[in-house]
């Protein structure tokens, strides 16, 4: 009975949310306080009863239940217990009811947490949420029914995809889909702002929680999905602008946007039409990021194969929001008052710059993505766009970008001091000076866009530490005083700091491995030693194995450096026979310093094997700088201006220099 019980429960929450999406939004129109009430009861009802239906469809993989169809094709009785669980997601079905699960989340969370929110803003909110939420449970309902019996049903399962059988695939998508979905609350938020006619800071105030939630998110999918595609799929490579990486890539981008220019509504009463145009982007992105991977106009180890039927729903969908909203805006923007002016070199100059650096990045992505579809779909030509098109555009407008974060917070608002800002950037200079005339020394032969990498990093790295230090007066008062005065910083002034030694993080572990990395490629049989860099790996031979529900190849490396032992690596090649199919499990020895990486292939018949070898020097840089990132989004996230409905509460220390921190 579970599959009815959850299909039931889906038919339940249409119902509520049609309910939450009409009687709200009318009441909010009439000053009706009571029908206004509403959409809070109603939200979290509609994620409760969401809830009881993916519940309902998780019992169903645990017990394994094969009179459901989705378990019968997705799963298998011996399957681990993890891939049973992660296997409710790791499908078209599941996984969108994974996804209006969390629309849910977030719509209840609203609910609960936003009791500051003015009664027809919140209302208007929940309604916008929920009319996102009927769309996506008419899809289920009608095309992706998760629940639909077979009959009779078979002794066992097809079985998950092997490639979808790891750790790293059980968490990613949740954390992705946290950030995906995320998004929709600013959606909403700037939709429920239009039809108000009304933006101010408080509104940004509201609106930058969400944001930073989802932005933090969706930069810890992102990386999961990056150092799975590096451990799992054995090519070496972390990132290869698969079209479905550039769908999580571009909202990322848009968010990161949208959060900078949300600032600068709080703080100046600016840029309120383009924040409200940005927040309607980034979640038009993420689903177009549906769209792309459910389609099937996509062939990606990321996309699930559907038919034609849900691609078109799909895009119906996909026009529809998009196209109302825009259209709303068109008609609604206009008539916003422009808030405060300011010259072009301030803090305000400084975030316009970010804003059309990563809008035109994300425009380059977008049309690198699109254009092989489009051009497929008018000519039927076929052409492949990849990553020489994406660095030659995507990195030449980074560039100047992680230049002017350094710059940046050191700006006044209103009117800033680009030669003072510079000024209290000598140390960052000087030492960016020393690093790239030391990388030039010991690294002849490196590129010269290798040593404007090793500057981005320590001009940045430098001047984010220098600007805290500057907040604190290090060196200009007593250390109980600036103690002091790290204690009364705001957490965002933290996250900030921390976000941005992230990016200078996640820049040296990209510089230093892409272009110092040591690789080999060859056949190698037992005896045989190869030498990889400054480390030598002996090759001792290779061995079947069995695993839960697989055959293992495993190869043994020892690996010497100077003719002592380092490490013994033991990569795998396995063999699935449910569904039928092989995978590569490289073997990895990690440090700060950086990984070796091995990789065992197919013999060659004659007692050899052909394997990849190699010293990436600095590569886990680019997952550690993700993580401070992240980190740094969650710290500014618990700071109290940036809780929902929270009022500013100024601290001001007696000399007043704290005015503005954390901006």
């Amino acid at each position: 009975m579970s599959a009815e019980i959850g299909q039931f429960a889906l038919v339940l929450a249409l119902c509520v949310a049609v309910v939450q999406a009409t009687l709200p939004q009318i009441g909010a129109a009439r000053g009706n306080v009571a029908w206004m009430a509403l959409a809070k009861p109603a939200a979290v009802m509609q994620f409760a009863l969401v809830a009881i239906s993916f519940a309902a469809l998780t019992e169903a993989y645990l017990v394994s239940d094969f009179s459901v169809l989705n378990v019968a094709q997705n799963s298998h009785s011996a399957k681990p217990l993890l891939y049973k669980i992660s296997g409710v997601w790791g499908n078209h079905e599941g996984s969108l009811l994974l996804w209006i699960l969390i629309l849910t989340l977030f719509g209840a969370a609203v609910a609960l947490f936003g009791d500051n929110l003015p009664p027809g803003l919140s209302a208007r909110v929940l309604a916008v949420q929920a009319l996102i939420g009927i769309g996506f449970l008419l899809f289920v309902l009608l095309t992706s029914n998760p629940f639909a019996r077979l009959d009779p049903a078979p002794l066992d399962g097809n079985g998950l995809n092997p490639l979808l059988q790891d750790p790293g695939l059980a968490i990613h998508p949740p954390f992705l889909y946290l950030g995906y979905v995320g998004l929709s609350v600013t959606f909403s938020f700037a939709v429920a702002a239009l039809i108000e006619g009304r933006i101010d800071p408080a509104w940004a105030r509201w609106v930058r929680p969400w944001t930073l939630a989802a932005w933090a998110f969706l930069t810890a999918g992102i990386a999961l999905g990056s150092y799975w595609a590096y451990y799992e799929l054995g090519w070496g490579g972390w990132w290869f602008w698969d079209p479905v990486e550039n769908a999580s890539f571009m909202p990322w981008l848009a968010a990161t946007a949208l959060l900078h220019s949300a600032i600068v509504v709080e703080k100046r009463d600016a840029l309120k039409s383009w924040t409200i145009l940005l927040a309607i982007v980034a979640f038009s992105l993420s689903l177009l990021g549906t769209f792309l991977v459910r389609s099937g106009v996509l062939n990606s180890v990321h996309a699930f194969a559907t038919d034609p039927t849900r691609g078109v729903f799909i895009l119906g969908f996909l026009l529809l929001v998009i196209g109302g909203s825009l259209t709303l805006y068109a008609v609604r923007a206009p008539a916003l008052k422009p808030g405060g002016l300011f010259a072009p070199i301030s803090r305000e100059g400084g975030l316009i710059l970010n804003n059309l650096l990563l809008s035109t990045a994300c425009a380059t992505v977008l049309l690198g993505t699109l254009y092989p579809l489009f051009l497929d779909a008018l000519t039927g030509q076929k052409v492949s766009v990849g990553p020489p098109y994406f660095n030659g555009t995507f990195i030449p407008l980074m560039v100047p970008l992680v230049a002017a974060v350094a710059i940046g917070p050191m700006l006044a608002w209103k009117r800033g001091d680009l030669a003072g800002a510079l000024g209290r950037l000598k140390a960052a200079a000087v030492l960016t000076a020393i690093a790239v005339g030391l990388a030039w020394w010991l690294l002849a032969d490196g590129p010269i866009l290798a040593l404007l990498g090793v500057a981005l990093v320590v001009w940045l790295g430098v001047g984010a530490l220098v600007e805290f230090a500057g907040r604190l007066k290090l060196g200009r008062i007593s250390a109980a005083d600036s103690w002091r005065r790290a204690v009364n910083l705001p957490r965002a002034v933290y996250g900030m700091t921390l976000a941005h030694l992230g990016v200078a993080a996640m820049v040296l572990g990209i510089t230093v491995s892409e272009t110092w990395q040591t690789e080999v490629q060859q056949i190698v049989r037992p005896g045989d030693r190869v030498a990889v860099s400054d480390y030598e790996f002996t090759f001792e031979g290779a061995e079947n194995l069995p695993g839960p529900n697989y055959m293992s190849l495993v190869g043994t490396f020892t690996v010497t450096r100077g003719g002592e032992p380092v490490t013994v690596l033991q990569p795998e090649t396995r063999s699935y026979p449910n569904p039928p199919m092989q995978t590569t499990e490289a073997a990895i020895r990690t440090t700060l310093g950086g990984d070796l990486y091995a990789v065992i292939g197919e013999p060659d018949g004659n007692g050899g094997y052909a394997v990849r070898l190699y010293d990436k020097p600095l590569v886990g840089w680019i997952w550690l700088g993700s993580l401070m990132m992240m980190l740094g989004g969650f710290v500014s996230l618990t700071d109290r201006r940036h809780r929902v409905g929270a009022p500013a509460r100024a601290r001001v220390p007696a000399d007043g220099a704290l005015a503005g921190a954390g901006d």
